[in-house]
């Protein structure tokens, strides 16, 4: 390893005026929090072992924020625009580690300027907590490898249960691990000594809150986690095209000239395999970009699945091209950077060159119009104060939460068969009797309506966004729960 001169502070200087950029950039787009963003804000407010749909760091985090700096947009969104940048310096020890700090300078930067982390980088989100541990990891398990003792050892344990406890993918961290010891002669020795063992016994202690909290309530995250991957689903075939959207997802994720760079790399991967560093991040990037590879073609995957691949990308890339093809690597950051500033700017572009936004061309719509939709509920709520207040979903039910703080909710589930966190910890089953305050976007809700007494429609409540979309939601008076 070549450390040659510190490049942390040039380092230091960029990743905090993007990450202020960042910060102003939320502001000026007008945006409110997105459903997922809602739902953890939610989730935050009664803090657990786990959900309905993810493990429990995310929830501890905006807790931790929100508890500093109030329930405000950037309170909520705070985690990730923090956990971004400590990721790059992460990336920035491991390429000072494996070759020298230039290269961790360019993994750094390279990764903040990923159209992935500046997407990312603007909602709070489970893949924040999940790379800096993922980062955190491999940094402490090469420390181990090469050092005696117990420390690094122990650090990588707690990283990976951190790790496990912000979202599962986090496992796929230790075959490759095992992997990069079984292969390297010099580490095998590693198998005999109890180091290694204990660590993986540590990461399952941090896990295990979360895996109790499962049994108890009848594995709901393990359940989704199933239906959402298609195991043991009827509709699993082959699907070409699917595979096809989801390299077409990690290319785009890494950036245009980034990523094909990336997959020249991965061409490349038997010559590369003869350097010790490079064939440690070859071993952190092609089993699960294999394995969600497959999962696509055989069913279902989404493009952040293989995420954590991304980490070692932003090694690999730099260290091999950045010798002789300098300008290609400089080039793709600066593409990335310049993407993002079109990504981030789009209203104001589309204003300028006089272009209508609409539900095609707005990329955050899906963030617009929830306040004005939980403020258009508000005087319904205010006059039925004892009313429960139910939502057609888990979308609607998390904006009118956040927004509205009632002191009563619930989700409408006479199925009995949880599909969200509110059909987890909320229930109608023993509320008979009591009125509810209902907000759904169909204008007749006929078997609802028969589980009651009595049925008012109250209003509508329209919130235009673009010409050609608006948020609009039905609020009915339902009165005296009859039961499922």
């Amino acid at each position: 390893m070549n450390t040659g001169d510190s490049r942390a502070a040039p380092l230091a200087v960029i990743v905090a005026v993007l990450t202020a950029y960042r910060l102003w950039v939320i502001g000026h787009l007008g945006i409110d929090l997105y459903v997922d963003e809602a739902y953890y804000w939610g989730w935050s407010q009664n803090l657990d072992w786990g959900y309905f749909s993810k493990p429990p760091v995310i929830a501890a985090l905006i807790a931790g924020s929100t508890a500093i700096l109030g329930n405000s947009l950037i309170a909520i969104k705070l985690p990730s625009l923090l956990l971004y940048p400590a990721t790059a310096f992460a990336l920035y020890a491991l390429g000072a580690r494996l070759y020298s700090t230039r290269v961790g300078f360019w993994a750094g930067l390279g990764f903040m300027s990923m159209p992935l982390v500046a997407a990312l980088g603007l909602f709070v989100s489970t893949d924040a907590p999940l790379l800096l541990c993922w980062s955190l990891a491999l940094l402490f398990l090469l420390r181990a490898l090469d050092e005696e003792g117990w420390a690094n050892w122990l650090a990588c344990g707690a990283v990976i249960g951190i790790g496990l406890m912000s979202k599962y993918t986090m496992a796929a961290f230790l075959p490759s691990a095992l992997l990069l010891i079984v292969l390297s002669p010099r580490h095998r020795r590693w198998l005999a000594r109890p180091q290694p063992w204990v660590a993986l016994v540590l990461a399952a202690a941090i896990l295990s809150p979360n895996l109790y909290w499962n049994w108890a309530h009848d594995f709901p995250t393990f359940r989704h986690t199933a239906e959402i991957t298609r195991v043991g689903h009827g509709e699993r075939g082959w699907h070409p095209g699917q595979l096809g959207e989801f390299i077409g997802a990690q290319w785009l994720s890494f950036g245009p000239l980034l990523g094909v760079l990336l997959g020249w790399a991965l061409l490349r991967s038997f010559k590369l395999w003869r350097n010790d560093a490079h064939r440690t991040l070859l071993i952190f990037i092609v089993p699960l970009l294999l394995l969600v590879s497959f999962q696509a073609l055989t069913g279902r995957a989404n493009g952040n699945w293989a995420a954590p691949i991304f980490v070692a990308a932003c090694l690999l890339v730099p260290a091999v091209f950045l010798t002789d093809r300098r300008r290609w690597v400089i080039a793709g950051v600066v593409v990335n950077l310049v993407a993002s500033l079109g990504a981030y700017h789009w209203p104001d572009i589309a204003r300028i060159a006089g272009i209508d936004l609409t539900a095609k061309n707005d990329p955050y719509k899906r963030a617009r119009g929830w306040i004005n939709m939980a403020d258009g509920v508000a005087p319904y709520l205010a006059q039925h104060p004892g009313a429960i207040l139910v939502g057609e979903d888990r979308e609607i039910i998390a904006h009118l939460v956040y927004r509205l703080h009632p002191t009563a909710y619930a989700a409408w589930n006479p199925g009995h068969l949880p599909r969200d966190q509110y059909e987890v910890t909320t229930t109608l089953a023993d509320k008979r009797g009591r009125d509810v305050l209902y907000v759904g976007r169909k204008a007749e809700i006929p078997d609802i309506a028969a589980r009651f007494a009595s049925s008012e429609q109250l209003g509508k409540v329209v919130v235009p966004i673009h010409k050609d979309f608006k948020r609009e939601v039905y609020v009915f008076l339902l009165r005296d729960f009859q039961g499922y």
